[in-house]
């Protein structure tokens, strides 16, 4: 007991580090593509994350991990679209908070996809977080921004990646499968860029920036959570991503001067509440907990 107490300890230390990261680069992504493309940005991002874990890992990946880490990368891809289009738009904060949703998002997924049913206490979280969005982005439809949208979108993305990383990880070894789930973002972003945008060398400064999202936020933190779903119930899971709006929060708070009004900051809560209460209703329902291995 002891020892799975400890290991259980260690993974979710690991995954909190991976938040605490993910919350941090909400400012420095913003920083880097208010000075550099979107779709150029992305490419170089998963470029760079995807040699490092082939530097590692190429001879291990099969044909298996590369179809199943293929399918759950082309939705990471569209989660980091939508929320790095969304950041030339919004602050890091309300990207963060924003983002957070994906723990709501989901569950809606497994309903759609995988037949898991929403409880009363999931359909609440949803009006509840609904709510706090208002409240949050100005608490009238006219002033919703189109960063806000194009996160939303990204919740939906990081939403449907967690719930398919959460039903096919388990089988895989977890290196080849990143590799796959990176080199597909990779694949579609360098496609996509030069029918978007000029091909362009990055500046010096958004070097560094590149350097500190593909080979941490990017190669290492996706590596962590992948290996820690195979390892963790996608309740446990989702708890713990629950830290990255507030990271984010924090983060913009230290770093890019973000501040909250008192009816965005009651947004804040909100949402955050209806994120914990969604966890409260997945706890309650041994039909949202898989085994854990």
């Amino acid at each position: 007991m002891l020892k799975h107490n400890l290991r259980t300890l260690s993974l979710t230390a690991l995954l909190l580090l991976v938040t605490a990261l993910w919350g941090w680069t909400f400012t420095v992504v913003k920083e880097a593509v208010a000075v550099y493309g979107v779709l150029a940005f992305l490419a170089l991002r998963f470029a760079i994350g995807s040699a490092v874990l082939g530097a590692v890992s190429l001879r291990r990946v099969t044909k298996r991990s590369l179809l199943a880490g293929g399918g759950i990368g082309i939705a990471l891809a569209a989660g980091y679209l939508f929320q790095t289009c969304g950041l030339r738009y919004t602050t890091a904060t309300k990207s963060g908070l924003i983002t957070g949703l994906f723990v709501i998002l989901g569950p809606l997924a497994n309903r759609v996809l995988f037949g898991v049913r929403t409880g009363r206490l999931f359909s609440l979280a949803i009006g509840i977080s609904i709510l706090g969005l208002l409240l949050l982005t100005g608490a009238e439809p006219s002033l919703v921004n189109v960063g806000d949208l194009l996160t939303l979108g990204a919740a939906a993305g990081f939403g449907l990646h967690i719930a398919l990383l959460d039903r096919y990880a388990r089988p895989h070894a977890a290196v080849p499968l990143t590799l796959a789930q990176t080199s597909t973002a990779a694949v579609i972003f360098l496609a996509a860029w030069p029918c978007a945008e000029p091909l362009a060398w990055p500046p010096g400064e958004v070097w560094l920036a590149l350097g500190i999202t593909g080979v941490l936020a990017t190669a290492a933190a996706l590596l962590i959570q992948t290996f820690v779903q195979q390892r963790l119930s996608a309740v446990r899971t989702a708890v713990i991503l629950t830290t990255e709006p507030l990271f984010a929060a924090l983060f913009g708070y230290l770093l890019a001067g973000d501040r909250l009004n008192a009816l965005q900051v009651c947004g804040a809560v909100l949402m955050l509440a209806a994120v914990a209460l969604a966890e409260v209703g997945a706890a309650l329902s041994p039909r949202n907990k898989p085994p854990e291995i």
